[in-house]
């Protein structure tokens, strides 16, 4: 709970205490993350699955939350529009990288070859890719339980509450 209330400025956030009433769900989260943290994607690149995973799932509080991470890491405020929106990024290697982290949740990990390919052309590695889906694992699980148990906004990321958008 310390390292989680580090990552997010000495508050532990309302989900989490959610999650905590499945010390099994939240310790395999904590743990995972912490997997994922280490992984060799670059931490803007891992906040951009993670981002992408929340809008897709759509995780309000995700969103919001990891909008809050995003500016820490000084990113663009363009990227992180385009990743609230779940609309093209800026970059073209950020942008493979989202396009990429769809087509394994489309197909539940057969991507096609080509998809796999862009994604390396991109300066990702196969390493990458599995990595890939490690953070699409650890945030799916995230943003299931956020869902199930109706976890709240905390009034610390007010400033950055989403919506998903009707599909």
């Amino acid at each position: 709970m310390a390292a989680t209330a580090k990552k997010f400025g000495g508050h532990v956030p309302a989900a989490v205490a959610r999650l905590a009433t499945s010390p099994e769900l939240l310790n395999g989260f904590l743990k995972l993350n912490a997997i994922f943290e280490s992984a060799t994607l670059p931490a803007l690149d891992r906040e951009v699955l993670i981002m992408t995973v929340a809008a897709r799932n759509g995780c309000h509080l995700c969103v919001a939350m990891h909008t809050a991470s995003l500016q820490r890491l000084s990113a663009a405020p363009e990227l992180v529009t385009a990743l609230r929106a779940e609309s093209a990024l800026p970059s073209p290697r950020l942008e493979a990288l989202r396009v990429f982290v769809h087509a394994v949740m489309d197909t539940t990990g057969d991507v096609p070859p080509a998809a796999l390919d862009a994604f390396t052309q991109a300066g990702y590695t196969p390493r990458n890719a599995l990595e890939v889906v490690l953070g699409i694992g650890t945030y799916t699980l995230s943003t299931f339980a956020n869902r199930l148990t109706g976890a709240p906004l905390d009034e610390v990321f007010a400033d950055h509450a989403w919506h998903a958008t009707a599909v």
